[in-house]
């Protein structure tokens, strides 16, 4: 992966080879952490970072669902993003904040653990590939069930749980498919094993509601506002698998991912096989809201102004 020069560890500014954590580091052995994927872009009025504020009350909501009170305000978390983005001179890059319990206690009752904080930048490519961005992907719906809300908390964007998509996400590349698609404890569709889906049969598009064991996205959500404003009806219910087959079109989106046509889903080709008319308009309109150009949107944007001299 690409290397920038800094990073942020519970409010000092640490070399990015410097940057290590204790071997018995509670959230590494237990999975007791919560993170964000965050983007800043390259636009016309500087660096920018897609929803930040949004993504970072996700991160204290998570926080909050797993006992861990963070230590900093979202309004210094937000400063220390954007300092660490100038100071490493970035136009554009992939943000991971992460909190977790760090190193004092072992054994699962972690609330005599402290909290951590770190926030990492660095340069990172669409997360499915740009030929996967313009072509399309294939995707294989997982052995692997979406954790459900009788065992953990699907809503929280949590370390430990990413289990759940390592597990789906390896079945998949080893079976020739670049992406899982799980279904939740009931067979409805859920998610990627790191975005969210949309299916599209006869111009109407429609994504798993929150019930069904999704993470709320915020580029989900983004997206169907856009979706709605440019005339789209756009539905939250349970999907059937077989209603992934049947599809118009089907797409993902998430901030690793943006937004990214399926063309194949278990070895059924989606439409004419091509990224069809709606996902290919709303692909390019959300391109223009991620880069700055749809001035509507640019309340979504958070401007860091990274000084030439740095870049």
């Amino acid at each position: 992966m690409e290397q920038a020069d800094l990073i942020w560890m519970n409010g000092d500014f640490v070399a990015w080879e410097d940057a290590k954590v204790h071997v018995l580091t509670h959230g590494l052995h237990y999975g007791t952490g919560v993170f964000e994927g965050i983007r800043a872009y390259e636009t016309e009025l500087g660096t920018a970072v897609f929803r930040h504020a949004d993504h970072l009350d996700r991160l204290f909501r998570s926080a909050g669902l797993y006992y861990m009170p963070i230590p900093y305000t979202l309004q210094e978390l937000r400063t220390a993003t954007r300092d660490l983005i100038v100071r490493n001179g970035l136009r554009s890059c992939y943000i991971r904040p992460i909190v977790f319990r760090g190193y004092g206690q072992m054994g699962l009752y972690p609330l005599d653990a402290p909290v951590d904080v770190s926030i990492a930048v660095w340069e990172w490519g669409a997360y499915l590939g740009e030929e996967g961005k313009r072509r399309g992907i294939r995707a294989k719906v997982s052995s692997w069930r979406r954790i459900s809300g009788d065992s953990l908390i699907p809503h929280a964007k949590a370390s430990g749980q990413y289990l759940n998509s390592v597990l789906a996400k390896v079945e998949s590349q080893k079976a020739g498919y670049e992406e899982a698609i799980l279904l939740d404890d009931l067979g409805h569709v859920c998610e990627g094993s790191g975005e969210n889906i949309f299916v599209i049969r006869e111009e109407e598009i429609v994504t798993p509601p929150p019930t069904a064991a999704i993470l709320d996205g915020i580029n989900r959500r983004s997206v169907r506002t856009l979706a709605e404003d440019l005339g789209h009806r756009v539905v939250e219910r349970d999907i059937d698998r077989g209603e992934l087959y049947l599809a118009d079109e089907v797409f993902l989106t998430g901030t690793a991912a943006e937004l990214v046509p399926v063309r194949e889903i278990d070895d059924h080709v989606v439409g004419s096989g091509e990224p069809g008319p709606i996902t290919r308009e709303l692909q390019g309109a959300f391109d223009d809201v991620l880069h700055g150009r749809a001035e509507r949107y640019r309340e979504w944007l958070d401007v860091v102004k990274v000084p030439t001299k740095a870049i």
